[in-house]
Order: C-alpha cells, then structure tokens, then sequence
C-alpha cells in the first residue's frame, strides 16, 4: 500500500500527537519533540526542575517570541508545548509579528514588540499579573534588559521569569565585530549588542549577575540605603548554560548582622564603638537597577 501525501502528513501527525501525549509530564522530551528550542535537553533539565511543582496548577504563562520569523504562519510550537505540559493554565504569546493565526484554545496572541513599554502595559492590563515569564524574543541585550525591567513587576509572588539564550551576552556588538571581519559592513549577529569585555554592564548577563547583590540587600553596611523593588522582590536566581531563572517573592526580612544597613548595636559594642560615624567610612553609591 502506497501512501499519498496528505496520508503520510496525517500519520506524522498524529505520531507527534500521541508522543506528546505520552511525554506531557517529561519537559526534557517535550522539547525534543517540539523542537522549538536551542539544545532542548539541557533546556528541558532545567525547564523539568523548575516548573514541574508548578504543573498542575492554574497559572498564566507568557512567553516572548513565537518563532517563524517574518511568516505570520509559522512559529508556535512551544506555545503549544506549553499548553500540553500545563494543562489548566492559559498561555499567552508576543511577537513582533502577527502570528494571530496561530492562536487556538488556552493560547492567545498579542502583536508588538518586547522593548514597547506602553505595549507590554496594555497585555497586562488585559491579561492580568503573569506566573511565569519566557523571553525567547529578539535577544538583543538591550531588550531583553528593558523587558525584565518592565515585566517582573508584573509577575505574582512565587513567579519564575526566564532569559533564554543568554549566549548572544559574549557575541561582539558594532563597536567590536571589525576586530573579527574585515567588510566594510557589520554581519547581522552584531545587533545582538553583546560584548568582549566579560563585567561590561550593557550585556544581560552582567546586568543578571548585578542582581544577585539584591538578594542580600539587607547585608549592606551603607547607611541611608534604600531598598529599590529588585532588592524587595527576588528571592532567588538560577543560572544555567544560556538560561537564566530569576525567582519572585518576598525579600524583606531582616538582615543578620546588620539592620537598616547599619551594623546592629551589639555588633558595634562588640568592635568598640557607639556608632558607625565613628569610623568615617566612605560609602560607594550604589546603582539602581530599576531604573529604565
């Protein structure tokens, strides 16, 4: 018996349908099936740790990039992904491209771009606060520290946003990419905007290594500190090969040997000293991250 086309298209699809259903609990096959993902088993180890206690629970997941490029009917597999291994949760996609089309059931769309702050405002405003967030976008370093910025404040308590493809941090942007090729023309992965220079403070990846000081605010001896909402709300963060997981909660205990930045009295009884002005320290000002 030989198989026509359409036939052959319509086992290979219901093939896929039924290993979907099959690996709907293991993400680390999820995405090898769907194929959506750069290197999909080390993604989905991570993917698989992190969101598995999260999987029953109704939850509202938006993920940043649909992929298919400029084809408004192309992209979309891991949006679907996301819907089989969440099974009671709503997923929503962004893309700069219309990709309407490939909206179904528990997947909705919006079209826009991830560094559009009165874009990104109006999703929420209509979707509502997000559990967790994906930025599989443009991974321009630049955007995808804009997005952060934006977005995590409107991520819920117990919320995970996640940076994929943290690699185009070490791509060399405009200012580098002649020390690499001889054209007259920069090659088109000099938009990434990365760099050389590993503590240059405009990669993603610095900007995420300058987060975890927030985790240990509290520890600072700086009098007059205040607090910015980064410090207040993550409470924890993962890095991975390309992949960074950032943790939202509350992060406004007290510190342990230090209380509103101020070393703690017993602590300065102990050095033999009333207070910190004794010693005419000079304090380094201290960036906001927060700030756009």
């Amino acid at each position: 018996m030989l198989l026509t086309k359409d036939s052959t298209h319509f086992f290979q699809k219901l093939q896929h349908q039924i290993l979907s259903f099959l690996y709907r609990n293991d993400l680390k096959k999820l995405l090898t099936l769907y194929g959506s993902k750069w290197n999909p088993h080390l993604f989905g180890q991570c993917y698989q740790e992190h969101f598995a206690p999260l999987k029953h629970k109704k939850l509202k997941i938006l993920e940043i990039g649909i992929g298919g490029y400029d084809d408004p009917y192309s992209g979309g597999d891991s949006l679907r992904m996301w819907k089989q291994y969440f099974p009671n949760s709503m997923i929503y996609g962004i893309d700069i491209v219309d990709k309407s089309a490939l909206a179904e059931d528990r997947i909705k769309i919006f079209q826009g771009s991830q560094e559009d702050e009165a874009f990104l405002k109006k999703v929420v405003a209509e979707t509502g606060k997000f559990d967790i967030i994906i930025d599989d976008g443009s991974h321009r370093n630049d955007h995808v520290i804009k997005t952060f910025k934006i977005l995590f404040p409107e991520l819920n308590d117990g919320g995970i946003y996640v940076v994929e493809d943290t690699h185009t941090s070490y791509i060399p942007s405009y200012d580098n990419w002649s020390k690499f090729c001889s054209n007259d023309v920069a090659p088109h992965w000099a938009e990434y905007g990365g760099s050389l220079d590993l503590y240059d403070q405009r990669t993603m990846m610095n900007f995420f290594k300058r987060l975890v000081d927030c985790l240990s605010h509290q520890e600072f001896i700086h009098p007059g500190y205040t607090p910015n909402y980064f410090d207040k709300h993550i409470v924890g963060i993962h890095f991975y090969r390309n992949q960074v997981f950032i943790h939202k909660g509350d992060n406004t205990a007290q510190g342990n040997v230090v209380e509103n930045n101020i070393l703690r009295p017993e602590f300065l009884q102990e050095i033999g000293i009333k207070s910190m002005a004794y010693l005419k320290l000079e304090f380094p000002v201290i960036d906001d991250p927060t700030k756009l």
